[in-house]
């Protein structure tokens, strides 16, 4: 993939791609502002589901980048949008923060301890015991298993934190029962997400840092990948996997000239 003239939609990660260390990666505001320029639609999309999408935009915005809300795509928006597409006004018993309990509300969801359709397990730095004992109790008695995101650990200034992927595998052990998982590599989340910029297969473009989330859901879903070198993987680990990105750039600065 050489050629990006005719790919006119434009699915992006943002850690390691646009930012990295809390600093904007060199180039990413003007890769951004030559997307605009030339009329080409895009999303950002992230696992992190701690966030909404206007907290995401503000910090964003602090690093130098200009990405309104309503040009991120969040595994939280991703998970509502996919349980409202499989139970239509339905309910759920949340574990995470505000952003999952808004994404949910936006689509019609109501909370409940009782007898809720799904145990939905979101990002949070604040994991109750009785609140992982009620989602066990929950889903033993058969409320569906869905969590945002697969990440078992996250960074921070004193090091990893347990993500969302270890504290799933608390209610699985406990219950047996899998969590489908609807942020990347799932290609659900990038479907959803060209859905919601109208973008065709053939003219999308996913670029991400890392092979086994964000090129896996671009090739699952059927679009072009393209495989920056600013993150977490450098060319020697995108050739151990079977499945390979169309296009390997050192970063979004070299694209620039091309768009």
């Amino acid at each position: 993939m050489r050629d990006l003239a005719d790919v006119r939609s434009w699915l992006c990660d943002m850690d390691g791609v646009l930012i990295k260390d809390g600093a904007m990666i060199a180039g990413a505001d003007e890769f951004l502002d030559r997307l605009r320029a030339t009329g080409r639609e895009y999303l950002i999309l992230t696992n992190n589901s701690l966030f909404t999408p206007r907290q995401l935009s503000e910090d964003l915005s602090t690093m130098g980048l200009d990405v309104p809300a309503d040009r991120m795509w969040t595994s939280a928006l991703a998970l509502a949008q996919f349980v409202s597409s499989q139970r239509p006004g339905g309910s759920a018993f949340v574990i995470g923060r505000e952003s999952i309990h808004d994404a949910l509300a936006n689509v019609g969801y109501r909370e409940d301890a009782n007898r809720p359709d799904y145990v939905v397990l979101g990002e949070t730095m604040e994991y109750s015991y009785d609140d992982f004992a009620t989602a066990i109790r929950l889903v033993a008695a058969g409320s569906h298993f869905v969590s945002t995101n697969p990440e078992p650990n996250g960074p921070s200034i004193e090091g990893s934190l347990p993500g969302c992927g270890a504290m799933s595998a608390v209610i699985e052990s406990a219950t047996g029962v899998t969590p489908y998982i609807v942020g990347k590599p799932n290609s659900v989340m990038i479907r959803e997400a060209m859905s919601v910029i109208e973008a065709a297969t053939d003219s999308t473009v996913m670029v991400g840092d890392r092979m086994e989330t964000d090129i896996l859901a671009g090739v699952d879903a059927g679009v072009r990948t393209l495989l920056v070198l600013s993150g977490a993987n450098i060319v020697a680990d995108a050739q151990r996997y079977p499945y390979q990105p169309s296009r390997v750039a050192t970063s979004v600065a070299e694209l620039i000239e091309e768009l």
